[in-house]
Formats: C-alpha cells, sequence, structure tokens
C-alpha cells in the first residue's frame, strides 16, 4: 500500500505539472494573439512560480534507494571537549527535531545520555514520515561548531564536534537473522526524568553485535521487554544499513568521514563566531544564516547532497534548475 500510495502521487505529480504546464502555454498563446499583455504576464508568472514544485519533484526522484521511503533513526554523539561538545551534541538533537516538525514528522526519543553540566552525551531518536531515511541519509558524518563559549568565563572562541549516525527502520519484507550467540545484553536503570519507576528498576536495555562491534540501546518503556524489544529492531537495522553502505560506493566516503570525531572529518562546519556562516564540505552549499539552520532549515543541504551522492544525469538534472 505504501510503494501503491507513492507511486500515485508521484504520477499525479506529474499530470498536474503537465495540465499546468500546457494550460499557462495557451494562455501566452492566447494573450499574445488577443494583444493582452495581462493575460501573458499572469501564466509567464505563474509558470515561474512552478519551479519551486519542479524542483522538489525532482529531488524527490533521488530518493529511489532500497530503504529510502522507510522511516530512520537517527543518533548524535558528542565528541570530545565534554560540556562544549555535550552542549553541541543537545542543539544538533534540537536542530534535527525542529527540521522534522517541519516536515510533519513524527519524532520519538528512544534514549538520551546526559551531560554532566549541561547538553547531552548521546541520544537517539526515530523519525517517522514518508521518506524520512531518504532525507536524512546523507547527514551521517561529523559536525562542527565554532563560536564563543559560553561556559568559558574569558568569552574564549570554541571549536566542538559531534557526529550525527542514521540508518533506516526495516521492515517485515526484510529478514535479518542474528544469532543470539553473537550478542551480548546488558540492562541498566534509565536516566532522566521517569519518576520512582526509573530510579528502581533496570529497565533500559543495550545490545551490543560482537562480530561488528555495533551497538544500540533503548530506555523509551518504562518495560525491560518493551525496551528489549526495540534494540533488537534497532540492531537489525544498523546491520541492515551497513550492508546498504557496502553496496554503495558513495557510502564509503561516509564510513571514512565518520571515523574519527574530530578535525578533517566533519563534513558540514557552522561557524558563529568570529562570522556567520554554515557550509557543507561536500557539495560547498553555503547559508549566512547559522540561526535559520539551526531552526531546521536543512532543506537546502539535504538536497545538494542528495544531488551530489547522485552520479549522472539525475544529480545534473537537480543542479541545473536556476
Amino acid at each position: 500500500m505504501r510503494e501503491r500510495q507513492t507511486l500515485e502521487d508521484g504520477i499525479g505529480a506529474v499530470k498536474s505539472l503537465t495540465q499546468a504546464l500546457d494550460d499557462n502555454l495557451e494562455l501566452i498563446a492566447m494573450g499574445e494573439e488577443e494583444g493582452d499583455d495581462s493575460i501573458v504576464t499572469e501564466a509567464e508568472d505563474a509558470l515561474r512560480s512552478m519551479r519551486g514544485e519542479v524542483k522538489a519533484r525532482q529531488v524527490e526522484t533521488l530518493l529511489s534507494g532500497e530503504a529510502d521511503t522507510n522511516d530512520t533513526y537517527l543518533e548524535i554523539h558528542a565528541g570530545a571537549g565534554g560540556t562544549e561538545s555535550q552542549d553541541w551534541a543537545s542543539m544538533l538533537l534540537r536542530m534535527y527535531t525542529r527540521w522534522a516538525e517541519r516536515r510533519r514528522f513524527k519524532v520519538e526519543i528512544l534514549e538520551v545520555h546526559d551531560g554532566e553540566e549541561a547538553g547531552i552525551k548521546s541520544a537517539t531518536v526515530l523519525i517517522k514520515g514518508h521518506n524520512a531515511y531518504g532525507w536524512l541519509k546523507t547527514e551521517s558524518g561529523v559536525h562542527r561548531l565554532v563560536r564563543i563559549s559560553p561556559y568559558d568565563s574569558n568569552a574564549r572562541r570554541h571549536t566542538s564536534f559531534a557526529s550525527v549516525w542514521v540508518y533506516p527502520v526495516i521492515d517485515d519484507s526484510i529478514v535479518i537473522e542474528i544469532p543470539e550467540s553473537d550478542v551480548r545484553i546488558d540492562t541498566y536503570r534509565s536516566s532522566g526524568s521517569g519518576g520512582q519507576h526509573v530510579n528502581t528498576t533496570d529497565s533500559a536495555v543495550r545490545i551490543t553485535h560482537i562480530p561488528t562491534g555495533i551497538a544500540v540501546a533503548c530506555q523509551a518503556e518504562r518495560s525491560q521487554h518493551k525496551n528489549r524489544a526495540k534494540a533488537w529492531e534497532m540492531l537489525r537495522s544498523r546491520l541492515y544499513e551497513e550492508e546498504l553502505k557496502k553496496r554503495e560506493a558513495a557510502a564509503n566516503a561516509t564510513e571514512s568521514s565518520k571515523s574519527d570525531i574530530g578535525w578533517g572529518h566533519q563534513i558540514r562546519s557552522y561557524v558563529l563566531q568570529p562570522y556567520q556562516l554554515v557550509k557543507d564540505l561536500r557539495t560547498g552549499v553555503e547559508s549566512t544564516s547559522p540561526s535559520d539552520v539551526l531552526d531546521g532549515d536543512l532543506d537546502e543541504f539535504m538536497e545538494a547532497s542528495l544531488s551530489h551522492r547522485i552520479s549522472g544525469s539525475e544529480g545534473a538534472a537537480i543542479a541545473d534548475i536556476d
């Protein structure tokens, strides 16, 4: 049903755009024949206004990967640097949450480890929405922040790093078999708010896949059983995403860029001081309004990354749009 709805939406959009194009071209021809400049101007304005929708639809065609239409998990981890990096990690969590809300996606917090003084050490969220993984998959990597530290009494400029990791939710049509002998399961007490239950029961679950070293954790539910089931689901998704990475040559660069959370490995820089600039180091896309970007205005960066990731005419088509 989901595939059918996707196809119906795509076909309907093409038919609608084609009809609008034909109608406006006819209006222009009619206006020129009758010498009515107002009709010509109105039709030309309508054609110009179609550019945004055409571009959006062309970007959607890039979201044709095996799992692009799926929901997605998003992990954020603070790098070295203590409070600075942990605060930066919390800013990234807010940024992606705001981006998802703009698209009317649903966001579920699965796990958060708070920092000692401020911010977070790590967080895992589930983002539900059509093409959620397709849009977010190019966000995996190291993100760098440069700013005057609010935690430095001398008001010095600091550089902080945090990593983002994105992997798709897999559905029942994809079977991932994991022998229990290949995993280690740990239980612990949940952190954060939640009342007495959080403080007295080991409801949080962490599963480590020993052959790959991949670890996932969930503390969203009060029930250890539910957290264990969700953690298994997350682990299967991570292993599936690893297989997708192996089959995508472009993803090799993403993997290497995430090897260290530090200098030389970042995919995007957010500079708040001494000037205002956000720059994607893979595509060269820039924004001089970091406040808007940190408030979830990420579509331009994501579209450019998708175009950059797809080689050939599809990527070139996006780049050619005025």
